[in-house]
């Protein structure tokens, strides 16, 4: 199974819980509805890296987000995740009504830091994503539609998480491509608390 690191250990989460269309801005560019409920989906063990991989083939947006390690059923961890999205497929699935996995599931599509264990405030949370080194996203839990805490508890109502389990609660606007070599930097604050900060190079 795929790995985490928690404080330096690894973690192997058997799922990644991710929520859609969970800040208003990121809802106008994309031209979508705001939903009536939380939007919830699923990664597998099997889309989780470390490394971001570019493609060939197909058009891959980046989505930054917070994201948090599970831990007794509660938000134990945090961490700077990225949602990668085969975008035009994504946008023949919804225009079928069809389920994204083919879109958001697929191999090596949840990046994530180092996670560290955090009990502060978590809706003083904030993220920045930096590409070549120039801010491309900025956003945070005073943004966000639903609430972590919201959306950890509108997803157990029909799952189960385990131990080592990663939530992923949404992007900001400013989405766009993975360009291999391009350099991103990731940043999470706690108010103006530099929380962690990771850097990948496009593969």
């Amino acid at each position: 199974m795929k790995s985490v690191k928690l404080d330096g250990k690894d973690v192997f989460p058997s799922k990644v819980v991710c929520i859609g269309l969970n800040y208003v801005a990121h809802i106008k560019e994309l031209n979508s509805e705001t939903p009536d409920e939380p939007v919830i989906f699923m990664k597998p063990n099997s889309a989780i890296t470390a490394d971001i991989y570019a493609s060939q083939t197909d058009l891959i947006h980046y989505e930054s987000e917070i994201s948090f390690l599970i831990r007794s059923g509660e938000l134990a961890a945090v961490g700077f995740g990225l949602d990668l999205t085969k975008r035009e497929v994504q946008s023949k699935l919804k225009a079928r009504g069809l389920p994204w996995e083919r879109s958001k599931g697929f191999d090596n599509s949840a990046v994530f830091s180092d996670f560290v264990s955090f009990n502060g405030d978590i809706g003083a949370l904030n993220l920045e994503l930096f590409i070549n080194d120039a801010l491309v996203q900025k956003g945070g839990c005073s943004l966000m539609i639903n609430k972590p805490a919201q959306i950890l508890n509108v997803a157990k109502s029909f799952l189960s998480f385990e131990d080592g389990d990663l939530l992923m609660t949404g992007t900001p606007k400013g989405v766009g491509p993975v360009i291999c070599g391009d350099k991103f930097t990731g940043k999470i604050f706690e108010k103006e608390k530099l929380i962690l900060e990771v850097v990948w190079v496009v593969r």
